[in-house]
């Protein structure tokens, strides 16, 4: 079961689960990776999900790749609606992730989410209006892989500011934000 801390196999013959699966946590979780806020909807339903697995995939076209666990609220949302907005924080808004680690109510407020002001492009996917910059993707792929999906959008709008210091997964004391 995902969250549970019980070794998660294959591990080498020979090698102490326990310990060959502390290492291994350690190295991915070492990799760089930023940390960022999914918007997703479907319908008249909406939702903010903190999110640190998200990858630029192609150049022609302009794809990004979000991985999100299948038993989060988001994932119906963006199979369902297929739109999913990146919000990229700057590293002085690190605590703004964790307002998002659990699915949050809508109160129907079409101008804010999870009590912070958001607005919505042209996917209707809610965008931190705090964002220092931002994504959104129509979905065009789709992967099972394992306890998460690989949706994979094509960029159709975006803004913000590029030369921003933004908030990676190591300003943090967060492991996973998938």
């Amino acid at each position: 079961m995902p969250g549970d801390n019980r070794p998660v196999g294959p591990w080498p013959a020979g090698a102490d689960p326990e310990a060959y699966d502390r290492l291994r946590r350690r190295i991915l979780w070492s990799m760089p990776g930023g940390l960022y806020v999914l918007g997703s909807r479907a319908g008249g339903r909406r939702n903010l999900m903190t999110l640190n697995w998200a990858t630029q995939v192609a150049v022609e076209p302009k794809l990004v790749a979000v991985s999100v666990e299948a038993a989060a609220v988001s994932h119906g949302l963006v199979r369902d609606g297929r739109v999913f907005a990146l919000s990229i924080l700057r590293r002085a808004d690190r605590a703004v992730v964790r307002r998002f680690v659990k699915p949050l109510d809508d109160d129907g407020d079409p101008g804010s989410l999870g009590g912070l002001a958001v607005v919505a492009g042209p996917t209707g996917a809610p965008v931190l209006a705090q964002a220092a910059a931002w994504l959104e993707c129509a979905v065009r792929h789709e992967l099972p892989c394992g306890s998460h999906t690989l949706f994979v959008g094509e960029v159709v709008d975006c803004g913000g500011d590029p030369d921003t210091e933004v908030l990676r997964m190591e300003d943090t004391r967060m492991s996973y934000g998938g």
